[in-house]
């Protein structure tokens, strides 16, 4: 039974890992293995991670399909793609080690497709040079998430189901725990733990249209900035090029990137092929200028370059909304991805039956016989946590992260597929370098403080507060949204994001005025009360490293500077928390050695 203790239910870990998607529960299983005592800790049921929408594939140089295929052409795909921003030990460490991590998947379980000589299967993607995703049909995050579970739940490793973590504990400058609710009963929980791995995924529920569930909400971002960590390349935020856009309800569910890897086909409402018409001079070489070039890709990949739907996520997001713009979008506002005319219906639904079901289910359009209607939706998060890339450590000692909430590996734009892949790479690191962590401090071992108990509860009451309060969370969430998606989305300027700022400033004044009914069993109003804590810190954070980067690259584009700038090619935007303020700074990337940027070279 737990230790009950001053009104908190509280437990003790060596390892306590916030987030149960494939990062959480990747760290969780490595830490245990490495002798850690851990816990798993996620804010939904186990098995409902947001790693279930990544439906494309894992991103490995595994060779099946093309032996040309290896780590380098990976490393140089990855870094290409984020704009050369990344953090090159990451992409390096992460384009070496994908692989092992795949064929571990495959040992403990899991179903990938098959070539017809009984390899893994792999898949085109955009950015990839060669078809590299390891897939099983369009669901490849759902089994990757069953069989990490099942890994998971077989070692025995402690999981805490349905409970919000909202504050990490500190010793001096060290981690010592971290401070929660269960979100049924509102029943206080406090980790004691020296490491504590986060892993809560991203931050798209502050925007109005985006493919993320109602748990990314910042959370991990927010608890790692207001325990004195920093964050890194905020400004990028990637919109995946093709969410649903109608019927409203479903606006912005994700169309997986699948669609285009098989042969999928972007148009106006003009029915033409549009995206011949934007490829950037950075990806000229190896882009197809012709329908016919495109089309004879994908029977001699060798000697054709491929399509342009398969560029990089931002060149396409971006490409959409110029069409858009232009007046030669669809009836609701997006344009059409047309796989029907291009596949037979057998092919459809033995490589996509999620997208089949989904349309069909969700908005009566049978993909087989017609285009889907689609337009960009907020994504992903490039931005995150500055760790170290070896260990995961943030500068933080003792606090970790890894997945989506962690920042470097991806720099302006991430390649599809790469976030499965970086998932289990840098979980598993995380997870081994936080029990090395805590078995190097012995009996030295971070104590919580009872007064930082106290201030924690304290926080997470304020909404109950009694008659002061006068706003209703759900305005508030819906207001944020607004500024985000108007303000802060696809293309910024510095007249809308210092507006952004004002409004967020408002915003901000007008949550210390949150008021909730009832009580603490089960109440949303109060959950989201919460999550807009964190909501509205990340969200400043966005509009400020957008505003500091004067200049368009990979998911943050300027209408004010639209061409990328040599000088920010060499410059992160860092932010931190200064008391209650944000901060920003620039900082020099780190330059690769000699025989990786030898790799980056034009034509390599």
């Amino acid at each position: 039974m737990p230790e009950d203790s001053g009104g908190y239910e509280s437990h003790h870990y060596d390892v306590v890992v916030i987030g149960a998607g494939g990062a959480g529960l990747r760290a969780a299983i490595a830490a245990h293995d490495a002798g850690a005592r851990t816990a798993l800790v996620c804010k939904s049921l186990l098995g409902k991670a947001h790693t279930v929408m990544a439906e494309g594939g894992i991103a490995a140089a595994l060779g099946n399909l093309w032996p040309e295929d290896n780590w380098q052409v990976h490393f140089r795909d990855t870094m290409r793609g984020g704009k050369l921003l990344n953090n090159w030990r990451m992409a390096e460490l992460h384009a070496k080690e994908a692989p092992q991590r795949v064929y571990e998947l495959e040992q403990w379980g899991a179903l990938f497709d098959r070539t017809p000589d009984g390899k893994i299967s792999q898949r085109d993607f955009g950015g990839h040079r060669y078809a590299r995703l390891a897939h099983v049909g369009d669901r490849t995050g759902l089994e990757m998430i069953r069989t990490l579970q099942q890994r998971a739940v077989a070692l025995g490793i402690d999981v805490f189901m349905e409970l919000t973590i909202t504050d990490l504990l500190k010793d001096g400058a060290r981690v010592a725990g971290a401070f929660g609710y269960w979100r049924e009963s509102g029943r206080f929980v406090v980790f004691e733990a020296p490491a504590v791995v986060l892993a809560t995924g991203g931050i798209g529920k502050s925007w109005r249209v985006t493919s993320n569930s109602w748990e990314y909400t910042g959370d991990g971002h927010a608890l790692a900035l207001r325990a004195g960590a920093t964050l890194i390349n905020m400004e990028f935020v990637q919109f995946h090029p093709t969410g649903m856009v109608w019927p409203p309800a479903v606006k912005g569910l994700l169309v997986t990137e699948s669609v285009r890897g098989d042969g999928g086909v972007l148009l106006n409402s003009q029915g033409k092929r549009f995206m011949f018409d934007y490829i950037p001079e950075f990806f000229k070489a190896e882009t197809a200028d012709t329908v016919e070039e495109a089309d004879a890709w994908y029977t001699d990949k060798r000697n054709n370059r491929r399509p342009p739907e398969l560029l990089p996520r931002d060149e396409v997001a971006r490409a959409i909304n110029s069409e858009v713009k232009s007046g030669r979008g669809s009836p609701h506002g997006g344009v059409y991805l047309d796989i029907a005319s291009r596949r037979s219906p057998e092919f459809i639904k033995r490589r996509l039956p999620s997208m089949y079901h989904q349309f069909m289910e969700l908005a009566g359009v049978d993909i087989t016989k017609e285009p889907m209607e689609i337009a960009p939706t907020c994504h992903y998060v490039m931005g995150g946590v500055e760790v170290d890339p070896d260990t995961q450590m943030s500068v933080v000692p003792g606090l970790f992260a890894a997945g989506e909430v962690a920042g470097g590996m991806h720099g302006a734009n991430r390649l599809g597929g790469n976030s499965l892949s970086d998932l289990l790479v840098f979980g598993k690191r995380a997870g081994d370098h936080a029990a090395s962590y805590v078995q190097a401090l012995g009996h030295q071992r971070p104590q919580v403080d009872a007064q930082a108990l106290s201030a924690a509860s304290e926080v997470a009451l304020a909404p109950f507060a009694g008659g002061h309060g006068s706003e209703n969370p759900y305005g508030v969430h819906q207001d944020l949204q607004v500024v985000m998606q108007d303000l802060v989305g696809i293309i910024r300027t510095e007249h809308e994001l210092k507006e952004a700022l004002d409004k967020l400033s408002g915003l901000r004044a007008r949550s210390g005025a949150l008021a909730v009914e009832g009580n603490r069993q089960y109440n949303p109003g109060w959950h989201l009360a919460l999550d807009l804590r964190n909501m509205l810190l990340v969200s400043e954070s966005v509009a400020r490293a957008a505003l500091e980067r004067q200049e368009s690259r990979g998911g943050h584009t300027r209408d004010d500077y639209p061409m990328s700038d040599p000088y920010w090619g060499t410059q992160n935007v860092v932010v931190k928390l200064d008391g209650h303020d944000l901060r920003v700074e620039r900082q020099p990337l780190p330059k690769p050695p000699p025989e990786l940027a030898q790799l980056l070279e034009e034509g390599h």
